[in-house]
């Protein structure tokens, strides 16, 4: 039986695991429960597809949408295993066949909806062999998360239907009380907790205030033309101006398509799958679209509005830069935001968590610290470092030592044992005698009075910046009291120092004009020089190919491995082991198709190509290993130390894939597989 990591080289043509998937895939395969929080991105499902491969029967996943079951079922079977899902969408025959497949073994992995998994579970109990239930978006289970669904709450009762299987939840999105309702809900046994870093440093993050809607418009087709031939998701607070955004980019030439509940099912499939198929650029979209969508390649997200909540904010420009190339997310920001934001949450049935968590998206869009660090403290994950990749880094406000003044406010949560709010701190340090401060017994504290020369708009601007800068965090089933982090602590104990951003005082208006003044984009990455032609190329034949196998293009190749082709071409069979995204089923099924269409792309532009490998063993009648060897000098020889350091400082020294193979005698393959196992590249 192969392991995970060969699994992993062998299907799925990745060389190395990413942070935490290793341990995660190793936590299943003891059958134990896990709890895995990983942003968007960072390979949530290869931590329940390998462990399927390895374990007895049929691994059951529990998904949402059925648009990305298909997709992932697709991608799945690109790569050489039985998945299916079983839903609506298929015909009755169909769903009878993927039950036969699943009862006789050969079906790996089963894709299937909350709801019909209640309707599905006696036929299950009787006729499958279940190691493992992994329940994607399981933030949906819990009323704190910010997309609760009533139909995952009967989840819970997994463990007693399936005693032998182990549960493993999934979300990109929760905060702390968020998981731990998750773990209460699907009453999990002898679980571990996974917390991947929610960084992801290729997205940038820029806000953008008091645009105009024109403004607003100018500024988005420059992104695009940015962009251009890439793909972006603009997304809108009200189906009328996701029409109206459509409407002006595709008069300005630009591939683009509104999207919204308002459109039937099928208007709707047809813009997601013209979407994912790279029919069309740009789609203008409420909220309702992107949680079924899979695409790595997506260069930007823009927010046309403030979003509901950090989670979906976060959970939205996720969507961009999949496939870890540098992309760009936007936010445009204005106080009619929230304004009718406000009325949705007064119309909700979670109007107190959900005003909070507005309170808190419009805290992101309007501070003064920088936004990624504000994202990481909001999901626990406290970081000291700015990122230099947001436009507050960029354009930074002016700073001070406020260790003092978070001294203050921090003794003052301490001294009333963290049972009060904002509105509370600020008063009790500018020493208003209150009616609840005195019945309290606040106003007897040491600290009460000792911030009075501050103003108290300032007060609130501070204590904003040091729940930001994660020196305190808000207990929302505590009356939203504040509580001091281990951070905190460490400023209140004197052992860390607190800086602070002099507040902006600036109007909309003028903060505009400032930023269109001062803001410089983030350049984005060359280090990978692809050739353009040749990546066009490669982009044709993978949309055939797509086409053929009616897959969505991104399922046969990602932008990111098409870009390493053209950026090192492989001229043989042999040169595509190694490179990334590339297993042995998809090289065995149409590895020859990418390479003939490279060899006739570098002919046709007259450059000179070395002759393969392929072409030495038709010819002569030898062995594949015989071939390199003549080829290479130092094919199928284990490499030393000497050969590792001599590899890393050519490298460093900017030769290409091709020139470290003549260098080293290896074939590039070769190369590229030694690179990443040395985590000189990815």
């Amino acid at each position: 039986m192969q392991t995970p990591l060969e699994i992993l080289k062998t299907v799925f043509g990745y060389s190395s695991f990413r942070p935490m998937q290793e341990d995660i895939i190793a936590n299943v395969l003891e059958h134990c429960d896990s709890l895995v929080l990983m942003p968007t991105g960072g390979g949530k499902s290869l931590c329940y597809q390998i462990p399927a491969l390895i374990l007895e029967g049929t691994t059951v996943v529990v998904s949402p949408l059925i648009s990305l079951m298909k997709d992932q079922v697709d991608a799945l079977n690109a790569s050489g295993i039985a998945a299916a899902a079983l839903n609506s969408n298929n015909s009755e025959e169909e769903n009878f066949k993927i039950r036969a497949q699943a009862k006789s073994g050969r079906l790996k992995i089963l894709y299937i909806s909350p709801e019909r998994l209640q309707r599905e579970i006696p036929w299950m109990r009787q006729n499958l062999r279940v190691p493992l239930f992994a329940i994607d978006e399981a933030h949906c289970i819990s009323q704190w998360g910010h997309d609760f669904r009533p139909e995952y709450t009967q989840l819970g009762n997994l463990h007693d239907d399936f005693p032998q299987a182990c549960i493993m939840a999934l979300t990109a999105t929760a905060d702390k009380l968020t998981k731990e309702d998750i773990v209460k809900q699907l009453r999990l046994n002898s679980y571990k907790v996974f917390i991947s870093s929610f960084d992801r440093p290729n997205l940038s993050l820029d806000v953008r205030r008091g645009y105009t809607g024109k403004e607003k418009t100018k500024a988005i087709l420059s992104i695009i033309k940015r962009h251009a031939n890439e793909s972006g998701i603009i997304y809108c607070l009200s189906r009328k101006n996701t029409e109206k955004v459509a409407e002006i980019l595709s008069n300005a030439g630009v591939a683009a398509r509104a999207y919204h509940a308002g459109m039937s099912s099928e208007e709707r499939n047809a813009v997601q799958e013209d979407f994912i198929n790279d029919k069309i650029d740009v789609v203008c979209a409420t909220i309702a679209f992107g949680m079924g969508i899979d695409k790595s390649n997506v260069r930007f997200v823009i927010h046309y509005n403030l979003p509901k909540s950090i989670e979906s904010f976060y959970q939205e420009i996720g969507r961009a830069g999949r496939d870890g190339l540098p992309s760009e997310t936007v936010l445009f920001y204005s106080y009619q935001d929230i304004v009718t934001l406000r009325g949705f949450v007064n119309e909700s049935g979670q109007k107190e968590i959900n005003s909070e968590k507005l309170d808190r998206m419009q805290e992101y869009a309007e501070s003064l610290i920088c936004r990624r660090r504000i994202l990481l403290n909001y999901f626990g994950e406290c970081d000291s470092e700015n990122c230099g990749n947001c436009d507050v880094c960029k354009n930074p406000p002016r700073r001070f030592d406020g260790t003092i003044l978070v001294q203050k406010a921090l003794s003052a949560i301490k001294r009333t044992n963290e049972q009060i709010g904002f509105s509370m701190t600020a008063q009790i340090l500018k020493g208003f005698n209150d009616e609840e401060i005195v019945q309290n017994g606040y106003d007897k504290i040491k600290t009460f009075g000792a911030g009075a020369d501050v103003t108290l708009k300032d007060w609130h601007d501070y204590l904003l910046q040091m729940l930001h800068l994660g020196f305190v965090e808000i207990a929302y089933n505590e009356s939203n009291h504040l509580k001091i982090t281990d951070s905190g602590k460490e400023v209140l104990s004197g052992k860390k120092i607190a800086e602070l951003a002099v507040p902006d005082r600036t109007e909309p208006e003028k903060d505009r004009k400032r930023k269109k003044k001062g803001f410089v984009h983030s350049a984005f990455d060359k280090s990978v020089a692809a050739d353009d032609g040749l990546f066009e190329a490669l982009r044709k034949l993978r949309r055939d190919i797509a086409d053929e196998n009616n897959w969505p293009a991104y399922v046969v190749l990602s932008d990111k491995t098409l870009k390493e082709l053209s950026s090192t071409p492989p001229l043989s069979i042999e040169d595509l082991y190694g490179v990334f995204g590339f297993g042995e089923k998809k090289i065995e099924k149409f590895g020859q198709r990418f390479v003939d269409a490279i060899t006739d792309f570098l002919g046709n532009s007259g450059r000179s190509v070395q002759i393969s490998h392929d072409t030495i063993q038709q010819d002569n009648g030898m062995s594949h290993m015989e071939s390199q060897k003549l080829l290479y000098a130092k094919a199928y020889e284990p490499w030393s130390e000497e050969d590792d350091l001599k590899l890393e400082q050519l490298y460093n020294q900017g030769l290409t894939t091709s020139g470290l193979s003549k260098k080293m005698g290896r074939g590039n393959g070769a190369i590229r597989s030694r690179l990443r196992k040395l985590g000189i590249v990815e």
